[in-house]
């Protein structure tokens, strides 16, 4: 059902999420491919993306798993990481209708991702229970799918083929910030105080003993309160 100030049609969902849906597969096969080449089981890599559906924090938590990480390192990592999620429901709360109560709120609220959060603001009225439910369907199929195929893939393949997959995620990361860094100053400056601050962390005397998973956490928040206090963000005048 649709009206003016609403649009609640599963249908007209589930079709907007097919490109997202598509974006994830392709995604979650490499992680399905790095978390087995980590040393996860395929049903365990699976299990993940079913149960979290974050593709920087699993990522990250690979990372965390194969630097021996414990688990409150694990914790404050993807707390940082997933923090934005909060924001994007607290902002998506007020464009849903009436239709959605607090379990609703709960469920969706799993399934709120960069895209998803970006087609439905987009949206030019409200948007309803029907509707959000239609939106998470493919991404959420897409995304485990991806990381089952990837998974599976990746066992039937030859160690030394596998062993070179291990710098794959590299190549994914610089893939992912080269581009804005090259259309965005600020951008740029906060990558080159976080590969400085790794940097001193892993050389200098003491500083070293820090582990992987909390070298992460302190170069993300030094980075990026510096690049707020040296780039802040102009208010727009109205």
């Amino acid at each position: 059902m649709e009206t003016e100030k609403s649009i609640n049609s599963y249908k007209k969902g589930f079709i907007d999420g097919i490109p997202i849906g598509l974006g994830y597969f392709s995604v979650s096969f490499t992680f399905g491919m790095m978390a087995v080449n980590t040393g996860l089981t395929v049903p365990i890599a699976l299990l993940i993306s079913m149960t979290n559906l974050t593709s920087a924090g699993q990522f990250a938590g690979i990372g965390l798993i194969a630097a021996g990480a414990t688990y409150i390192e694990m914790i404050l990592t993807q707390l940082v990481i997933n923090l934005r999620y909060a924001l994007m429901s607290l902002s998506l709360s007020q464009k849903t209708d009436r239709t959605f109560n607090f379990l609703h709120r709960l469920f969706l609220s799993f399934g709120i991702t960069d895209e998803i959060f970006a087609v439905a603001s987009s949206q030019p009225c409200e948007v309803g229970i029907r509707y959000m439910y239609g939106l998470i369907t493919i991404p959420y199929i897409g995304w485990a799918f991806g990381t089952f195929i990837g998974a599976a893939f990746c066992t039937i393949l030859p160690d030394t083929l596998r062993s070179a997959l291990s710098i794959a995620i590299y190549a994914m990361f610089i893939a992912i910030i080269i581009p804005p860094a090259k259309k965005s100053r600020p951008v740029l400056n906060v990558i080159i105080i976080s590969v400085a601050l790794s940097c001193l962390i892993r050389y200098t005397p003491l500083l070293n003993k820090i582990s992987g998973g909390f070298a992460i956490i302190i170069c993300a928040f030094v980075a990026a309160a510096i690049g707020a206090k040296i780039h802040p963000v102009e208010d727009v005048k109205k």
